[in-house]
């Protein structure tokens, strides 16, 4: 079984939306001792977040600007995660875009879009993050997020386009799972179903948290803190021994 060593990186993607889960997920693992590379495609948002999270944490932060699906812009925030932090060994991929059109709205160029962001994205992270935990020698940690709407075909805010962007991630996650595991990298993916964030077109009102929590056994929508919780667990140490599944965060929405 691998040790983590003491000076270690976590590097968060989509962490610059304000009521985001990447946003939760970085301060929890700042809390459990993670130095952190913090990744949004908004400059100032993501900027503003790093400022904050470095005053609060006595591990180093970075903030980073990047769009994770341009090859060059992950290159370059990986060189720069390279040359200010401790090495790489784990890696979170939260970027990702909804998409509420119907089959026939879905233009070429919306598809395209949607499958760079939330799929070619994810695969362009994780290859630049396995090869830095394979280099490292001490294995290393990778979560990706798909979406209960990959099990359920969505129809509430986002339809076929985003289902299918992320099932290519389910897909993506098991293909790296067996190709990692020799080297100690574990890959997992979380489905989280409803969430309080703004990525179904805006904070969610009480009548919307009813209507979409009306067929959830625990009768509510989720928080992104306990999106978070999920995430510190299948990044830890003692989560080595779990690789290649999807972990379900719906409140029993979807059983499988």
């Amino acid at each position: 079984m691998h040790h983590f060593p003491d000076q270690r990186t976590a590097v968060v993607t989509g962490a610059g939306g304000e009521r985001g889960i990447g946003r939760h997920v970085a301060r929890r693992l700042a809390q459990e001792g993670w130095a952190l590379a913090v990744l949004d495609v908004d400059a100032p948002a993501v900027m503003a977040f790093a400022k904050e999270l470095s005053a609060h944490s006595a591990q180093p932060v970075l903030g980073l600007a990047a769009d994770v699906a341009d090859p060059a812009a992950v290159d370059a925030a990986f060189a720069r995660i390279d040359a200010d932090l401790p090495p790489v060994l784990a890696q979170v991929n939260l970027a990702g875009i909804a998409s509420p059109h119907t089959l026939f709205e879905l233009t070429k160029d919306v598809w395209t879009r949607v499958i760079d962001v939330n799929a070619t994205g994810t695969l362009l992270m994780m290859q630049a993050a396995a090869r830095r935990m394979i280099d490292g020698g001490h294995g290393g940690r990778i979560v990706n997020t798909s979406s209960i709407t990959a099990y359920d075909g969505g129809g509430t805010f986002s339809k076929a386009g985003y289902a299918g962007a992320k099932a290519a991630v389910l897909g993506l996650t098991r293909g790296a799972a067996r190709e990692l595991g020799p080297h100690g990298i574990t890959c997992n993916a979380i489905v989280p179903g409803p969430i309080d964030t703004d990525i179904m077109g805006g904070p969610l009102s009480d009548a919307r948290k009813a209507a979409l929590s009306g067929d959830i056994p625990v009768q509510r929508v989720g928080h992104p803190y306990e999106v978070a919780g999920l995430v510190n667990f299948l990044v830890s140490a003692e989560a080595g021994f779990i690789s290649g599944g999807s972990y379900f965060i719906d409140g029993g929405k979807h059983m499988v």
